[in-house]
């Protein structure tokens, strides 16, 4: 019986590219508007503390403001990161427009099939950890805000067909 992954019958707005995908794939799936995003959060978030001190000044003095600045450009970048990460993965979901990836899945998975390597990559991990990872990561960019968790290891269950890779000539 094969194993179940959780996402056989997705019923999105676009096709599914990955419904699991690896945090190394998700990063080099980014366009320049999440970079952009990433570094808008990144700045937004010590600007609003700066406009507020300004509109209201906590008598801190520069030296006391800027522990204050770097506390919030670290999570101004963390926010800014995980908003990126979760709009890519919409998109690799089939939940937002993708037909960027789309095709350069195709192309990548495609090559990989036709070398005869593993298309998601190859685990040292048993098929039952494999599993257990894949079901503690599946959807967990919706959950960024109680706790952020990537999927950190190669499995085979990404919501898709393999054989479809196969099949170009």
């Amino acid at each position: 019986m094969p194993a179940r992954d959780g996402v056989n019958d997705l019923n999105t707005p676009y096709p599914v590219v990955d419904a699991d995908p690896h945090f190394s794939r998700v990063m080099s799936y980014m366009r320049p508007s999440e970079y952009a995003m990433w570094a808008a959060g990144t700045a937004a978030f010590p600007a609003a503390i700066y406009g507020l001190e300004l509109a209201d000044p906590s008598r801190l003095g520069p030296r006391g403001l800027r522990p204050t600045l770097k506390i919030a450009t670290w999570l101004g970048f963390a926010g800014g990161f995980l908003l990126a990460y979760q709009t890519t993965s919409l998109r690799l979901w089939g939940w937002r427009e993708n037909e960027r990836e789309q095709a350069r899945d195709k192309e990548e998975l495609s090559q990989l099939a036709k070398e005869g390597k593993p298309l998601y990559g190859e685990s040292d991990l048993p098929p039952y950890i494999q599993g257990v990872a894949h079901r503690n990561s599946l959807w967990s960019q919706l959950k960024f805000s109680v706790m952020p968790w990537f999927n950190f290891v190669h499995h085979p269950y990404h919501g898709t067909d393999p054989s479809k890779y196969k099949e170009e000539s």
